[in-house]
């Protein structure tokens, strides 16, 4: 597949990870968000993998104190199933790491129990619910934490 990189999200990935954000969630988050977040949030941080310079996945994470929340992770539907969302997790994991973070959550579907096998092998572990978090099906939220 090429080279992998990972690094941190720049403003001209926006486009690329608009188009990942739209082919892989019922309800994308709007263009206007990502500027906003790279822009004037101090604890957003974001990461995209690139497969030959092209972005191919992204992961948000708001890290306060020591604590960090996945906001979004996705891997463009061309790229599934070949390890690139495991390998960008962990990349996430290390970097919070490296910047103090202590404990780190997320919110996945209940209905994803693919992602959830996933998150679990890297010691996730379901914390509570929260009831029709979805808003385009008000499905459930299953949140996970683990302590780095």
């Amino acid at each position: 597949m090429g080279v992998i990189e990972f690094r941190n999200m720049t403003l001209a990935d926006i486009e690329a990870v608009k188009q990942i954000d739209q082919r892989s969630f019922p309800v994308p988050w709007p263009e206007h968000v990502y500027y906003e977040e790279l822009n004037n949030n101090q604890y957003a941080q974001y990461f995209v993998v690139t497969a030959n310079q092209k972005v191919i996945g992204f992961c948000g994470t708001w890290m306060v104190l020591d604590e960090a929340q996945i906001t979004n992770i996705a891997i463009d539907p061309d790229y599934r199933n070949h390890g690139y969302g495991q390998a960008l997790f962990q990349y996430v994991i290390t970097e919070a790491v490296a910047r103090g973070i202590e404990r780190l959550s997320l919110e996945v579907r209940v209905s994803n129990l693919k992602a959830q096998r996933i998150y679990k092998k890297f010691g996730l572990q379901p914390g509570g619910i929260r009831k029709n978090y979805y808003s385009d099906n008000q499905e459930d939220a299953l949140v996970l934490w683990v302590n780095l």
